[in-house]
């Protein structure tokens, strides 16, 4: 028994070093991600103040170049000229070529400070990478080490095939929760902050322009909060579409597809022969989740005009296939960060089916997905 405790106490503290350093970095994450937002303002500013000194040297230049001729012709003519106008061709002259060597001096100055923000920025990026690989790290050996395994340990016998079997698991939850994460603070979370900035601006704009050019800026703003809160719809939907658990898979597929469709610019054509039954709710998930799957990829990936999505429900087998028209891919190349392929083969070997993926080069592809029923699941 003392030596159980003295084992638990060693993991409790294992547990509580790991947790901090998770924090820590998570912490030093958040920092990087703030000093590297505040980076990129200030290399706008730097630009513009670049391009701003560019645009008065180029000016300065012109003018000292008139500056330079009158004062060639002045001496040239001396006689012809009072002394009065020889000192101001002179003095002018001598001023332009001041105020071109403090400009041309600026510009060094802001092209030396665009560089280091640019240097830091990269350094910056990487630090944020490396801190969010680090967290997802930590909270997985966290999140193992906490876990109550006693379960996974009653189906599996093996210990080595229980801890890749739980840490795999555990990596499939934090990568959803990161993939969900960067979608709310690149979509919804973004654009509200660019509402707050534009409703300043729209103060600003009604004082200093009038009403007229305020109201416009309101239909632009009005604009952006409408395409936030498809956004935020879409996001709800992706995690689980409330449709399948009342209407079934394929009036689902319907309404899904139907409102992709729409969002996205792109035709999709939906068959579906067989009869339209219910099927136990794990596999009207996984089908649901596999035509998503594909679907999402071929649009991101293959730039189609055309989607068709069939499914055929028999008494034995389920049967889609997803074919566009797009630009195509080597199947046998291995594409690097190719996690929809992988996801859909680990779900159809799940539900003991087969996929089938056909494609070449600027002919398009087709995805053939075969799922057995028994009887027993029905």
């Amino acid at each position: 028994m003392a030596d159980t405790n003295f084992l638990d106490k060693i993991i409790d503290q294992t547990l509580k070093t790991v947790g901090d350093s998770r924090e820590q970095i998570f912490h030093i994450g958040e920092q990087s991600r703030q000093e590297l937002a505040a980076l990129k303002k200030e290399l706008v500013n730097v630009r513009h103040k670049v391009a701003s000194v560019i645009e008065k040297s180029d000016r300065t230049q012109m003018y000292a170049k008139f500056a330079r001729g009158r004062l060639v012709e002045v001496s040239k003519s001396f006689d012809t000229f009072s002394k009065e106008e020889v000192r101001a061709a002179y003095e002018q002259a001598n001023d332009y070529q001041i105020q071109l060597a403090v400009l041309n001096q600026e510009e060094f100055q802001l092209r030396e400070q665009r560089d280091q923000i640019e240097r830091r920025l990269i350094n910056l990026k990487d630090t944020v990478v490396r801190a969010e690989q680090l967290a997802g790290q930590m909270s997985v050996v966290y999140n193992f080490l906490s876990s109550d395994l006693k379960i996974v340990t009653d189906v599996i016998e093996d210990a080595k095939e229980k801890q890749a079997f739980g840490l795999k698991i555990i990596e499939a939850q934090e990568e959803e929760r990161r993939r969900l994460s960067r979608e709310i603070h690149d979509g919804p979370a973004q654009m509200m902050a660019n509402v707050m900035l534009r409703s300043e601006l729209i103060e600003r704009m009604y004082h200093e322009k009038g009403i007229d050019d305020a109201l416009n800026e309101i239909r632009s703003l009005r604009q952006m909060v409408k395409s936030s809160l498809a956004e935020v719809r879409r996001i709800i939907y992706d995690l689980r579409p409330m449709a399948l658990d009342d209407l079934g898979l394929v009036p689902t597929l319907v309404k899904y597809l139907r409102t992709f469709e729409e969002h996205n610019g792109v035709s999709i054509v939906f068959q579906h022969f067989g009869k339209d039954q219910r099927l136990p709710q794990q596999f009207e998930i996984a089908l649901f989740r596999l035509v998503q799957e594909a679907v999402q990829n071929a649009y991101k990936h293959a730039e189609p005009k055309e989607i068709q999505v069939k499914i055929e429900i028999k008494p034995t087998k389920v049967i889609m296939i997803i074919k566009d028209d797009g630009i195509g891919f080597e199947p046998s190349t291995k594409k690097e960060g190719s996690f929809g392929l992988i996801g859909m083969k680990e779900r159809v070997n799940m539900l003991k089916g087969e996929l089938n993926i056909q494609s070449k080069l600027n002919r398009g592809t087709v995805v053939a997905i075969g799922i057995p029923l028994n009887s027993s699941d029905l």
